[in-house]
């Protein structure tokens, strides 16, 4: 039966429809709603009537459309940072950082890291937790004479959930110098008050901190960010990568300048979600404060809910053959009378 909504052939948005049926969907990554939101729909479109679809040509073009740098200064601005680059897609920011700056010391990746962040195929990532991770990642720097690290992570895990803490690199001796490469596609835009993981990461004399993160999540823009040091940032800049690639539409990122009220009532509509939605459901469910995913260990729901027309994301992780991850995920266009709905439905 799930294979009906592996051919949608209309948009993802608080109902699906599909073989004439319409269901409830409580899955997918668009946290603020805004691929379905008007009013940033119509700000896109006055996007395209200015700059047109797309734009072909490189960033190091003698020809630029002056947007893009005011994107970049808008979003590092936006989310408290010195500087900003801004690529065609999360993936390409991510790697693009990586390969650029893999060689400032010995790499360590941390557990259940994007393979967006892997160089040179899988690196086999430690299958321990985090906290354990952060204590051997500590006690192995500061007993070597390394001195460069490059640390590289997710800010959180969105499927478990579980949101991670970097406060563990002040107990790393100063002498070491460290570079943390954090990925917070699923963050920016929903924790710390719809900021970024870079406004609430420690700040030590000896860790450089960059951040990267798809924007076509709760930001709803297809492009990809890094937030950085004005120096990092040039040097990213420099790289054959970014000279090389096209860059994101100017139309999305019209509608990302202009769209930062939209932002914030989407993210306010956000909160009376999870208020209402955490007040109803009980201890089984694991969820983080402030993150809009609940994961349940009841599988059968899924089942369940479908034969009341909603639909929940479940899906084997990490492997095929894994058992499977199982989530309600809340979003800004769910309308109180859906929280209600998904409510009753497992309250039945």
């Amino acid at each position: 039966m799930n294979e009906l909504f592996r051919s949608l052939d209309g948009p993802l948005s608080r109902t699906v429809h599909v073989n004439g049926q319409s269901y409830l969907y409580f899955g997918g990554t668009a946290y603020l709603g805004i691929p379905q939101n008007p009013d940033f729909i119509a700000l896109h479109t006055e996007g395209i009537k200015k700059f047109g679809l797309n734009n072909g040509t490189s960033r190091s073009n003698n020809i630029q459309l002056g947007i893009y740098d005011e994107a970049e200064y808008v979003a590092a601005k936006r989310f408290s940072a010195e500087s900003a680059l801004i690529s065609s897609s999360g993936y390409l920011a991510a790697q693009l950082t990586v390969q650029t700056l893999e060689c400032f010391g010995q790499i360590i990746f941390a557990p259940s890291t994007h393979p967006a962040l892997w160089l040179d195929g899988k690196p086999q990532p430690p299958a321990s937790s985090f906290a354990e991770w952060k204590e051997k990642v500590v006690a192995k720097i500061n007993s070597v004479s390394q001195k460069n690290w490059v640390l590289i992570s997710n800010s959180m895990n969105n499927l478990i959930p579980e949101i991670y803490n970097f406060e563990f690199l002040q107990y790393i001796h100063p002498d070491k110098n460290i570079l943390l490469i954090v990925d917070d596609s699923h963050g920016i835009g929903v924790n710390n008050k719809g900021l970024s993981a870079f406004t609430d990461l420690i700040k030590l004399k000896n860790v450089e901190c960059i951040l990267v993160a798809s924007m076509a999540k709760a930001l709803g823009v297809d492009a990809g960010l890094v937030l950085g040091s004005e120096k990092m940032i040039r040097r990213l800049k420099q790289s054959n990568t970014f000279v090389g690639a096209s860059p994101p539409s100017a139309a999305a990122l019209y509608a990302f300048i202009h769209g930062e009220k939209i932002y914030h009532q989407a993210w306010e509509k956000l909160q009376h979600n999870m208020a209402h939605f955490e007040a109803a459901i009980d201890l089984t469910f694991e969820y983080e404060r402030g993150f809009p995913a609940y994961l349940i260990q009841r599988h059968h729901l899924v089942k369940e809910l479908m034969s009341q027309n909603i639909l929940i994301s479940s899906f084997p992780y990490p492997n095929p053959d894994s058992e499977p991850v199982t989530r309600i995920v809340l979003s800004s266009w769910h309308e109180p009378e859906d929280i209600n709905a998904i409510i009753t439905a497992i309250k039945n």
